[in-house]
């Protein structure tokens, strides 16, 4: 099997931000045109063809969206033997740091293919964490799943056992990509993701639809987050079980946000959170709920009142039973899922 790194190079420590809680974001820079296709073996960093969304429902119904090239780097297990498992790894609202790559690595150690998806460099972003709407979240979800569809085509990896994982923002398109309207976005065909592992994603605001992709979901919590706080995702998950949908929910009761990296807790006063918000964005009609004072609203009210709960503030940081619990509670959620796909 070829490995092809034709005219690409890695470029890190391009900035500092707080979003993800490590000390330092990076970019991957790929200099050679986007590939269609991984049918030649190729590994280590590549560019590939996604979309920018602009609005959730135009994204669920293919819409004409603006084209955007996103870059990613593939790393597969030491001697790989036969076609292997593999995740897709989406970062936080600070772009990809210390943390993507440490998981990336811990995947090849358990015999898993990695795939690092940077969902900023391409669309020259730097970090979103001060203002979110600088990217729709549809766009890291249409990246995951133009990532799924190009690690498919890849003679190592078994195209039946890819899974996703993600981190804050990366964590809502982990989670959301499960809602079958927006796997249809994107896939042409029964391609999904074998299971879906979310860290600490923002679940005040929800998508919702009656139908999932049948993959596993396993969400990962800080009990005192105060930027993606967990009784949300706790009742989410409940919404998504009384679906049909198989979910599994751990909170470490003393862990902020970040909790799984090796980074002190600090204050970020910059960040936006949604942690005082409370809506709903049906994928299934396109109606989009909020409350508000005044009740539940919904249209142009909604969109008002999805800004105005809005407040900046939140804590950040590693907690070390956090980071070493949920490695092994990953793994064996892997395992399991990998494992029913065989």
């Amino acid at each position: 099997m070829p490995a092809i790194l034709s005219r690409v190079f890695f470029i890190g420590l391009i900035a500092c931000f707080a979003g993800s809680g490590d000390a330092g974001a990076s970019a991957i820079t790929v200099s050679a045109a986007p590939v269609a296709s991984l049918a030649d073996g190729r590994v280590g960093a590549f560019a590939f063809e996604s979309v920018t969304p602009r609005q959730i429902m135009d994204f669920v119904k293919r819409a004409p969206a603006e084209k955007a090239v996103v870059t990613g780097m593939l790393s597969l297990p030491p001697q790989a033997q036969g076609p292997v498992p593999a995740v897709v790894i989406l970062h936080g609202s600070s772009g990809i740091n210390p943390g993507e790559w440490m998981w990336a690595k811990r995947m090849n150690a358990l015999g898993y293919a990695s795939f690092v998806v940077d969902s900023f460099s391409g669309r020259n972003i730097t970090e979103t964490e001060k203002d979110q709407t600088r990217l729709s979240m549809a766009v890291d979800i249409a990246d995951a799943y133009s990532a799924l569809r190009l690690l498919a085509t890849h003679p190592a990896i078994d195209p039946r056992r890819i899974a996703v994982m993600g981190f804050s923002r990366g964590g809502v398109a982990a989670l959301y990509s499960s809602l079958e309207p927006f796997r249809k976005g994107v896939i042409d065909d029964d391609l999904r993701f074998a299971a879906h592992v979310a860290f600490y994603p923002s679940c005040g605001i929800h998508y919702a639809s009656d139908h999932q992709d049948g993959a596993p979901v396993l969400m990962l919590l800080g009990g005192k987050d105060d930027y993606t706080p967990a009784a949300p995702c706790t009742a989410y998950a409940d919404d998504l079980k009384a679906k049909g949908a198989r979910v599994t929910v751990k909170i470490y009761p003393d862990a902020y946000h970040a909790f799984d990296r090796f980074t002190p807790l600090r204050t970020v006063p910059s960040a936006t959170s949604a942690r005082l918000c409370h809506g709903e964005y049906d994928l299934d009609s396109g109606w989009f709920t909020m409350a508000s004072g005044a009740g539940v609203v919904s249209g142009g009210e909604a969109k008002i009142a999805a800004q105005a709960c809005l407040s900046r503030g939140v804590t950040i940081g590693g907690d070390p039973v956090g980071r070493e619990q949920s490695l092994a509670l990953v793994a064996s959620f892997l395992q399991s899922a990998f494992a029913a796909e065989r």
